[in-house]
């Protein structure tokens, strides 16, 4: 072997040592990888909680539409337990009998206490 074939293995074997020294600190560290890892959950937790806090919000609004729904409900069954009462009495003062009352529902009558007609 020539002095040349000594120095191309030497030089090759300089650069395939250059080449893992730069490979290696190039290479990113589990601390690293460790920390994008948390990152990225952190990221997909802040969206999860946005979107859960919009559908909380969405309920909510649908929730307070529902109670002012029944509010007004029961406002329009008071009025007519008022009106059906007022008929009674005035075909009463009339010296005319009323109708029986039809039997009421299981469902109507949780939320009708005071039928007297």
């Amino acid at each position: 072997m020539t002095a040349d074939t000594w120095i191309q293995a030497g030089l090759a074997l300089i650069g395939a040592g250059g080449g893992v020294v730069a490979a290696r600190s190039a290479r990113r560290t589990k601390r690293q990888e460790n920390r994008d890892d948390f990152l990225a959950i952190t990221d997909q937790q802040g969206k999860a909680i946005e979107r859960l806090e919009g559908r909380i919000q969405r309920q909510e609004t649908e929730a307070e539409k529902q109670r002012e729904r029944i509010g007004d409900q029961d406002e329009a069954i008071g009025w007519l337990l008022h009106r059906v009462r007022s008929l009674v009495s005035h075909i009463k003062r009339a010296g005319l009998e009323a109708p029986p009352a039809e039997p009421m529902s299981e469902r109507a009558s949780k939320y009708i206490h005071h039928i007297d007609v």
